[in-house]
């Protein structure tokens, strides 16, 4: 199979299930970015995270896979019935049992806390923010297109669970947080 096929040598590309788009088509825009939220992950695992945490992000790129191919598959496409899987509220669960897993481990948050911390944790924190970006750009598509809730609250999920691998991975290295001191130095 060649990697280029020159089919969006125009500017356009195809969806899972069939039909083609603009490649800055919305719909395009946001599978695209849980692309590059899961490039990102990526590097934070090559940031030797504690193998505790290495585990989660692991999870979470497979997953972010299963959300692409859900966004890239129109809801009322002949591929939506049983060809694609979908995130499913399993998905959201997961996510919930894991935020609740680490909150009993990390300290209680009692201020606001800078990003930053181990370069791995540093980098979990940038996930975070790219996957905000992913959940307004899915939202944005759910206001013009079906797309289904659970992306949605996935998205919304993980940005919470990102949240507090940071903070984990911070934790299991040893390494204090930055609170936030409402801007005085």
């Amino acid at each position: 199979m060649k990697i280029y096929t020159k089919t969006g040598d125009e500017g356009n590309t195809s969806l899972f299930g069939g039909g083609r788009v603009s490649k800055d088509n919305l719909r395009i825009e946001a599978y695209g970015t849980v692309d590059e939220l899961n490039s990102i992950i990526g590097i934070c695992r090559t940031l030797h995270p504690h193998p505790d945490v290495d585990t989660v992000l692991q999870w979470i790129q497979h997953t972010l896979f299963v959300l692409g191919a859900d966004l890239a598959t129109p809801v009322n496409s002949d591929a939506a019935d049983s060809r694609i899987a979908r995130i499913s509220t399993s998905d959201v669960e997961n996510l919930e049992g894991r935020i609740d897993a680490i909150d009993t481990v990390v300290a209680p948050l009692t201020a606001f806390i800078l990003p930053g911390g181990t370069p791995c944790a540093a980098m979990v924190h940038m996930a975070r923010t790219v996957c905000r970006r992913a959940e307004r750009l899915v939202v944005s598509l759910g206001n013009l297109e079906e797309v289904g809730a659970m992306p949605t609250i996935f998205l919304n999920r993980l940005s919470d669970a990102l949240f507090m691998i940071a903070r984990w991975e911070n934790h299991l290295k040893g390494v204090s947080e930055t609170k936030w001191e409402g801007g005085h130095v």
